[in-house]
């Protein structure tokens, strides 16, 4: 079958399976695996050309690790590296060893038990990455924190395939080793020094052509990936290290922003693609162990990174949701085992088990995050034992004062202009924000305010409603304003509740709920434009002067990294 159609037929597939779980409202990510599934061997055997696929999905996972290498500033990595690198370590080490008890409980041999254990503790961080962009938590703290750890897992994942590729093919494994560690270490060392010397001076020509920028912001990321794994190191590695070289760029926002839609589009054929490969034999002999492997992945992992950041000093909340995305196995997982298989170390049984613990785990874990709060909100009572007592150190509390006129809840782009406002009065102000860097900026200025997530009902118990005058949340997400209504009017009938919502008719709900007022971005728009026509008329110098101030505003926020939404989720 020609390539053309191949993939018009596998892409026209996949949009039909996605519409009907989208109509279900189920995941995406779902569809795409389904579709992979349908297309692949077992149903229409529509995927002959895997090679062209597999590399254009490649392009995808290159264009996603470089966008979250773009967000990766030395503050992320002084914040979170200590948390990531000990969890990530800890997080392989202990599921290893409990996989390895639960594999020789079921009677597996000692190295087919070890094969099955090493697998089960890499998650995937192209999915994890990909729910983390969906819900918008990749500037959160657990979802930087979840990023490092699964950077860390890729590194050990790297040593551990070139370990056992090295053992199939009877090669020298110190050579490769010394040899491998010291083309790193030289690697990222120039690449250390271009990012710092080289690029902000070639950034800064190529940034007043935005189809250049484009280009060679693409450019970078594909020719370092490309490096990188033809020096046998990971693809990933190196396109990540792409993003992190022009993370100090003051035009990364604009890369990322531009770059989405082609990531999007060619991670679909990642997952797609996963789904094809797939390998489903007889495996009605090992349904128990399947069914215990994936209780361990979806409920013991998390439980694992839980225990070890709960010891480190960090929220239970914060520890749940970055326990959440080691839910599940990697396609790595999945190599490993196909390489044990290809050294004739395993039979293609335990392939099509661990095939089946992927494609559980993959599917449940979707699931946990996507409904994360919810889940959090029924359980949370029970997790008290996964935190110690006193000052947490993820609570980034700069205020003094309990009782506040005003509460903010969210600073970027709509708050920016509200706190514009706020500092000119006299009011008693609190800012909340669940970007841990925005609120150190806002603690330096002077301000009070404080980390928190609008839809976590502890940190909500914790606030004194009581007393204050009007909360304002430029949160867009309907359940979390939904959610701060109903506890405002718990305490407080009489405070002005302001809103942010995308939606007609989540508007018309959040109104009937008790909101005094919702903000509806675009269609303020036009209004905002009325306004100006009627009090400005034809007169062109005072169009001019608002647009000075225009101009100065939106060059204050590219200083401080915000951008207007693409769409409406952003």
């Amino acid at each position: 079958m020609d390539i053309f159609l191949e993939l018009s037929i596998i892409i026209g597939i996949t949009a039909l399976i996605s519409g009907f779980m989208r109509l279900l409202r189920q995941p995406l990510i779902i569809g795409y695996i389904v579709a992979g599934i349908l297309v692949g061997p077992y149903f229409l055997d529509i995927v002959n050309s895997t090679e062209t696929i597999s590399i254009l999905s490649h392009i995808g996972i290159a264009l996603l690790l470089f966008i979250v290498g773009l967000g990766l500033s030395p503050k992320v990595i002084k914040e979170v590296g200590k948390v990531s690198l000990i969890t990530g370590v800890g997080q392989v080490m202990f599921t290893t060893l409990i996989g390895f008890l639960i594999c020789t409980m079921f009677g597996f041999s000692t190295l087919t038990s070890l094969y099955i254990a090493v697998a089960l503790t890499f998650s995937s961080t192209i999915i994890i990455m990909k729910l983390l962009s969906d819900k918008g938590d990749m500037k959160t703290l657990y979802g930087r924190i979840a990023i490092g750890f699964l950077i860390v897992q890729d590194l050990i994942v790297i040593f551990i395939l070139m370990f056992v590729s090295s053992l199939s093919n009877g090669f020298n494994l110190n050579d490769i080793l010394f040899g491998t560690m010291l083309k790193g270490l030289g690697l990222l060392v120039i690449l250390y020094f271009i990012g710092i010397y080289v690029l902000p001076g070639i950034i800064k020509i190529i940034a007043k052509s935005q189809e250049y920028l484009l280009l060679f912001s693409m450019s970078w990321c594909l020719v370092l990936a490309a490096l990188f794994y033809h020096l046998n190191f990971s693809m990933e590695i190196g396109a990540l290290l792409a993003g992190f070289t022009l993370s100090i760029s003051p035009y990364r926002y604009e890369i990322s922003c531009r770059m989405k839609s082609f990531r999007d589009f060619f991670i679909v054929l990642f997952f797609v693609l996963l789904g094809s490969q797939m390998i489903f034999a007889d495996v009605t002999l090992y349904i128990v162990p399947i069914i215990v492997l994936s209780l361990f992945i979806l409920v013991g992992n998390p439980l694992i990174v839980m225990t070890l950041m709960g010891m480190l000093g960090y929220t239970r909340r914060n520890s749940f949701l970055a326990g959440l995305t080691v839910a599940q196995i990697s396609e790595f997982s999945i190599i490993l085992i196909a390489l044990g298989v290809k050294s004739g170390h395993l039979t293609t049984e335990i392939l099509a088990l661990v095939t089946s613990v992927g494609l559980i785990t993959i599917a449940g874990s979707t699931y946990m995050m996507l409904y994360s709060n919810q889940i959090y909100a029924h359980i949370s009572k029970y997790l008290k034992i996964f935190e110690r007592r006193g000052k947490k150190v993820d609570e980034h509390k700069y205020h003094e004062a309990e009782d506040y006129d005003i509460i903010l809840f969210g600073y970027n782009r709509i708050g920016y202009d509200l706190l514009k406002y706020l500092k000119k009065t006299k009011n008693k102000f609190l800012v909340v924000d669940y970007d841990p860097e925005t609120i150190l900026c806002l603690a330096k200025e002077g301000i009070d305010c404080r980390y928190g997530d609008g839809s976590d009902s502890e940190f909500l118990n914790e606030l004194n409603f009581s007393k204050v005058k009007m909360v304002i949340s430029t949160i867009p997400d309907f359940d979390t304003n939904l959610l701060l209504i109903n506890r405002i009017k718990e305490h407080n009938d009489k405070a002005i509740i302001i809103a942010v919502s995308t939606d007609i008719d989540k508007s018309m709900e959040l109104y009937n709920n008790g909101a005094t007022y919702v903000i509806m971005p675009h269609f303020l728009g036009g209004q905002h434009t009325t306004t100006l026509i009627e009090n400005y008329g034809f007169d062109f110098d005072r169009f001019l002067e608002e647009k000075v101030a225009h101009i100065e505003n939106l060059k204050k926020r590219k200083r401080r990294g915000q951008e207007h939404p693409t769409h409406d989720r952003e």
